[in-house]
């Protein structure tokens, strides 16, 4: 075989193989797929959570089938995971109060009261982070059929919390109509 046809069949090789990109954000990676209860995931969007000129976290939402609406992202069926990477050092209180503010900006009267004694296991569960480094990886695992799971990270923090529905209502947290930053809800759904 000649040198040419060599290198030519290299070259459609290589292009077969699978491109596994990273998307980038404030120097953190996020890779385009990841796995959750045997299912691929692939990774909606990413971006960063602004506070006033602060940046706080860098975010990824992983999901079965990427989607730009936010209504069809958070009422799709399967696992879906928000990963979030902080950028600064907090403290559980701050993302625990920041957790049920965004909560109650975005689910109604109804589900506030439906779902008062699941935030507060997920408000504890926050609070029991203690004081959170820069860097630190704080990961949503929601599961259906099982429950919505908080890594910190890596290592699984207090039960899952159960129910479908309290799912989509943690997910309107950054994707609902008061997002807690407006960027980053745009960013999550593949903008820029």
């Amino acid at each position: 075989m000649t040198s040419i046809a060599r290198a030519l069949l290299l070259s459609i090789a290589m292009l077969a193989q699978p491109v596994l990109a990273n998307t980038e954000v404030k120097g953190i990676k996020f890779t385009d797929t990841l796995q959750l209860a045997s299912q691929p995931l692939q990774l909606n969007g990413a971006g960063l959570r602004v506070k006033v000129i602060i940046d706080l976290y860098a975010a990824g939402l992983y999901v079965p089938k990427p989607d730009t609406n936010a209504a069809n992202v958070i009422s799709q069926p399967g696992p879906k995971v928000m990963k979030i990477v902080l950028l600064r050092d907090l403290t559980g209180e701050d993302f625990a109060d920041a957790t049920v503010k965004g909560f109650k900006a975005n689910n109604s009267e109804s589900d506030l009261a439906k779902f008062h004694a699941k935030l507060d296991e997920i408000r504890a569960m926050m609070l029991d982070f203690g004081p959170v480094k820069k860097g630190t990886v704080i990961q949503i695992d929601f599961v259906p059929g099982e429950g919505t799971h908080v890594l910190l990270d890596g290592k699984r923090r207090g039960p899952e919390v159960t129910g479908d529905d309290f799912q989509q209502a943690v997910l309107r947290i950054w994707l609902g109509p008061k997002p807690v930053d407006a960027d980053l809800k745009q960013s999550l759904l593949g903008g820029k």
